[in-house]
């Protein structure tokens, strides 16, 4: 945290939050749920998926990006295959929705695919895994991003050609473990993360993000506020691009809600895809010992030495717990830009509450 960080409690900032997406146009029911799905990011450390895009989110509502009447609808159902379309709608309620559908079908079939089209920005991912994971399911998830230019650029290319492309795994907690939850965007960096990152005038690692002539930079300038000079760079080279590729096949196209190619609408909006498979562990025999194999491994795992001893080796999810755990009672940070920016959602809005540091 930066000095001149302002900490807020996640409740007054829910409900900032809420206040703000009402006067902008959601019904309460939607405010309420997108707010909180805000807050929980921030609360996590994600802070590029957090409060920081509330700006954009007024700016969708009341451009008719998203709209503020629809609620996802099941369009397609075919043995274990279920396909549901947000008709543009919030991203999160929309999410919720497909979640429970899933959830539904994995019970009856054993493993489910559910995917989910047109819905507005979903937001972190890893909050559909943590609903498939606490009704005791796997789930592994796919996303990709329309409705705007692309942000990240091919292994060996110099300008953007996809989303950011986010792809989460989870397992359920066992008797000696939380839930493991591998959440991760296909980019070295999230495109929020540049974001904050400009706001706070920081840099970022070299090579994660491609200036305005394709060339590797640690500046993140080019992506302050909500515009975009350059491109962001795949993670691990030709791996994180494949990934990337295959969530941009595999929910843009098995959903029907189409790719980032420049045939399909780019309005300025943020519209995700969402391909997810959900499997019942009780379909695949004994549990106790399925869950007694995850626990050695878990354990076997986290018990290698450190090569740094205030760095010990984590299983993925914990380092969103232990934020989650000191933010609740410290507060979450905002920079005084990205409080600046809130205040004048709020006023575009309509709103009359205001963050003060």
């Amino acid at each position: 945290m930066d000095s001149t960080d302002t900490r807020i409690q996640a409740e007054a900032l829910t409900a900032f939050t809420c206040d703000v997406l009402a006067r902008a146009g959601a019904c309460e029911g939607d405010a309420r749920a997108v707010a909180a799905h805000l807050v929980d990011a921030n609360l996590g450390g994600h802070d590029s998926h957090g409060v920081g895009l509330l700006p954009a989110y007024v700016k969708h509502a009341q451009s008719g990006l998203v709209s503020l009447d629809t609620n996802a609808e099941v369009v397609h159902r075919h043995g274990a295959v279920v396909k549901l379309d947000a008709q543009r709608g919030w991203g999160r309620p929309a999410g919720e929705i497909a979640m429970t559908e899933g959830a539904a079908l994995a019970r009856t079939m054993g493993v489910a695919a559910v995917t989910l089209s047109n819905a507005h920005h979903l937001g972190r991912i890893g909050a559909y895994g943590e609903m498939a994971a606490q009704a005791g399911l796997i789930s592994i998830h796919f996303v990709n991003v329309t409705d705007h230019d692309p942000m990240v650029a091919p292994y060996r290319g110099s300008d953007a050609r996809f989303g950011t492309n986010p792809v989460c795994i989870a397992l359920p907690a066992t008797p000696g473990r939380a839930m493991f939850l591998l959440d991760m965007a296909t980019s070295r960096i999230a495109l929020g993360k540049a974001r904050v990152a400009a706001n706070q005038g920081k840099r970022v690692p070299f090579g994660s993000i491609l200036d305005e002539n394709g060339q590797p930079t640690d500046d993140p300038s080019g992506f302050a506020g909500f515009e975009m000079r350059g491109a962001l760079a795949p993670f691990g080279d030709h791996k994180g691009y494949g990934l990337a590729f295959a969530a941009e096949l595999l929910a843009g196209a098995l959903s029907g809600g189409g790719t980032i190619q420049p045939g399909n609408p780019r309005r300025g909006g943020i519209q995700n895809q969402l391909l997810s498979i959900l499997i019942d562990p009780a379909s695949f025999g004994d549990e106790d010992a399925m869950e007694a194999e995850m626990d050695a491994m878990m354990t076997y795992a986290l018990a290698s030495l450190p090569a740094d001893w205030d760095a010990p080796v984590l299983m993925p999810g914990d380092p969103e717990r232990a934020r989650r755990a000191k933010r609740s009672v410290q507060g979450i940070p905002l920079d005084p830009r990205t409080l600046e920016q809130l205040n004048a959602a709020a006023k575009q809005a309509g709103s009359a509450l205001h963050l003060t540091d």
